[in-house]
């Protein structure tokens, strides 16, 4: 009998499960542990293959800046390629309010499959696209498009990932089973990033701005088709599977007014933090190579390269703090990353913009293993915040608009202050800002580590 089967199973025999019972209120379900490597293995790929799709964006942006933004200014073709970037966030919540719904009535599986579809004809039509020197204004025009395309798939796969592996994980694995969608979201970003850098070493700049920068777009079209091959062998969720059993025919509409209002305190934690936890991770992983490079006039190989090299630190610690949030708890591991970047943002840049490797290697250090203690934390905390019934809707809506309206737009934001102010240091301060959000957003959340998801019988 699959998890799923026996989750429903339980769920008809117990209609209290879809309530915020005492834990003792129905019999725990029994997770299949193959079922959950399985659901953790095609979550956790199918974000890498997503966010090496979406990331590249960032580790290339001045080429692109070049291609399809030409002024006399780098900075205005930074600011232009940025621009483009943050607008597929701004429809990111219109991508939420439409999968993470569908998502709730439908099943995760199938939405998760269609947002892996979407993504990869995104990127892959970015690779396609003419320059500026062949098609003028269409050239910014079209890539703005497939922009959009890609925030908008993008609107559906974070929660729906995380939800998905939350409602496959036993209660005291949790924290370690959900590390692993940031472990794949981090290879990813390796896999671009170590794509980027491999091209900028071997191509002149000449066949770089020609032909060279497409090659990392081109790739989604086959990743795209091996993702979605991995979630279409998936079977839905247990907590979903139960809440069909209840229903006994298609879920019923949950109105979006209820997924917001009726669920408006959980909303306001879970943007408080992913605007932490997203500002620090776009800052770190998104805006530092650019900065290293546009900024600080470091060297683009050398810079990319120690990008690369913190992320794979924090690949091999990644699983680790996930196991720890399971034993301590998330409020703490969150709680401490917030206190590390209020406190350690301005000397770790101050160390960056010291400019020789070491230094610049140890400022990234530190602001990337202060990072994990958001990755590890989240995809596991955040979809504890719902019930099963609005978890995947709510979720979306809270986690893409905190996104759309802090994280992705980080990078245009700071390099516009950077441009107006001339300080330098505005990174940090950006960060110590958010920091101070998250903090809040901490105080108030309840622990979720070994406790049945909302709207659950316990999980074992």
């Amino acid at each position: 009998m699959s998890a799923a089967t026996v989750a429903a199973h339980h769920s008809s025999d117990h209609p209290s499960a879809s309530r915020s019972a005492p834990h003792g209120s129905a019999p725990p379900t029994a997770t299949d542990p193959a079922l959950v490597r399985r659901a953790v293995k095609a979550a956790a790929l199918g974000n890498a293959m997503e966010w090496f799709d979406f990331g590249v964006y960032s580790y290339i942006a001045v080429t692109l800046g070049k291609v399809f933004f030409p002024s006399g200014s780098p900075t205005a073709q930074l600011l232009s390629t940025f621009g483009a970037f943050a607008a597929a966030f701004l429809v990111r919540p219109l991508g939420g309010v439409v999968f993470g719904p569908l998502g709730d009535r439908v099943g995760r599986q199938k939405v998760l499959a269609l947002t892996m579809i979407m993504m990869a004809v995104g990127t892959f039509a970015i690779g396609l696209i003419p320059s500026y020197a062949t098609i003028g204004v269409w050239a910014p025009v079209l890539l703005l498009v497939a922009r959009l395309v890609q925030g908008f798939s993008t609107g559906g796969e974070y929660a729906g990932a995380s939800t998905f592996i939350a409602e496959y994980a036993p209660d005291k694995r949790r924290g370690f089973l959900g590390s692993w969608l940031e472990f794949g979201t981090l290879a990813g970003y390796i896999g671009g990033a170590g794509l980027v850098t491999l091209m900028t070493a071997l191509l002149s700049d000449g066949d770089l701005m020609s032909w060279g920068w497409r090659i990392p777009f081109l790739i989604a079209g086959p990743m795209g088709v091996i993702g979605l091959y991995l979630r279409m062998r998936l079977e839905e969720t247990p907590a979903f599977a139960a809440e069909l059993e209840k229903a006994e025919t298609a879920r019923p509409k949950v109105p979006l007014r209820e997924m917001v209002t009726g669920q408006w305190r959980a909303l306001l934690l879970c943007v408080g933090l992913v605007l932490v936890f997203n500002v620090t991770d776009y800052m770190l992983l998104s805006y530092m190579p650019s900065y290293l490079t546009s900024e600080l006039e470091y060297d683009e190989t050398h810079g990319l390269l120690v990008v690369l090299a913190v992320m794979a630190l924090m690949m091999v610690v990644q699983p680790f703090a996930g196991a720890l949030t399971d034993r301590v708890g998330r409020r703490p591991v969150i709680a401490a990353g917030c206190a590390g970047f209020l406190l350690l943002s301005v000397p770790a840049l101050l160390l960056i913009r010291q400019g020789s490797l070491a230094a610049v290697g140890l400022g990234l250090a530190a602001l990337g293993l202060l990072l994990v203690c958001f990755t590890a934390s989240m995809p596991s905390a955040l979809p504890a915040l719902f019930p099963t019934r609005v978890r995947y809707g709510s979720l979306s809506i809270g986690f893409n608009v905190s996104v759309s309206l802090f994280g992705g737009t980080t990078p245009l934001v700071v390099t516009a202050l950077i441009g107006a102010t001339g300080n330098m240091m505005m990174p940090a301060y950006y960060m110590m800002a958010a920091a101070v959000v998250g903090g809040a957003a901490v105080w108030y959340m309840t622990e979720s580590a070994g406790r049945p998801l909302p709207g659950s019988p316990p999980s074992r």
